[in-house]
């Protein structure tokens, strides 16, 4: 890793607890970690360390319950509810493991739902949606619907929706969990070719240790914090 880069996101002392029938449940523990700028960077452990409890917290689907969180120089810690919906929608793409297509719209409609929610639709916006879908190969199915989309049809859609505000930060959680080794393999080519082409920064949760071999750094979790890192290579 590349020191000298800018630092994308800067987590201090996180702390996760959720509450059930009266036992409070402690998953992120005084959690630390920094990533940089255009890094592709793979979070890995045992299932309940709290992988996609960090995953939600960064992305502002969920509430830390202590620590600070900035993305981009924003202290997304301080934000009311709007602001971090805004925020949210404006700086942070996400890639789910079932995609989360909505099944009445076209691949163009559903890479272009982003610009819809903000109301900003617009013919550049189309274009932008177009060329994304191109770009991960998807050209000649602008308007076929998830349904008649392949497993891995589907996801690439998915990424080219994360990929349409330009969002700094894109947070995947387990995306070549539903698709087979030669599926996961096309899929993780394509996220390393989107980032050398867009610059954006990646963190993905998986426990796929040979796709993990090809990101920048290796983030281990145990026990709710980082038990440890392994640099894979430089920025």
């Amino acid at each position: 890793m590349n020191n000298n880069g800018k630092v994308l996101l800067d987590i201090r002392g996180v702390d996760k607890t959720y509450h059930s029938d009266g036992v409070a449940v402690n998953v992120l523990k005084n959690l630390d970690l920094q990533i940089m700028e255009g890094e592709i960077v793979f979070i890995m452990g045992p299932s309940g360390v709290g992988k996609s409890t960090l995953l939600n917290v960064i992305g502002t689907l969920d509430r830390q319950s202590a620590g600070q969180i900035s993305i981009d120089g924003h202290d997304i810690s301080t934000y009311s509810d709007l602001e971090l919906a805004r925020f949210r929608n404006e700086r942070i793409g996400f890639i789910f493991q079932f995609h989360h297509l909505l099944p009445d719209f076209s691949a163009l409609e559903n890479v272009m739902m982003p610009e819809m929610i903000r109301a900003n639709h617009s013919s550049a916006g189309t274009e932008r949606a177009t060329k994304l879908l191109e770009d991960v190969g998807l050209g000649h199915r602008l308007h076929h619907r998830p349904s008649q989309l392949s497993g891995g049809e589907q996801q690439r859609v998915a990424i080219a929706r994360a990929l349409m505000n330009q969002p700094r930060l894109i947070l995947a959680d387990e995306p070549t969990g539903d698709l087979d080794r030669a599926n996961s393999e096309t899929l993780f080519n394509l996220i390393l070719k989107l980032n050398r082409e867009y610059k954006q920064t990646f963190v993905i949760v998986t426990h796929d240790d040979q796709l993990a071999q090809k990101a920048h750094r290796i983030i281990y979790l145990r026990d709710g914090k980082v038990d440890r890192q392994e640099v894979l290579k430089e920025l």
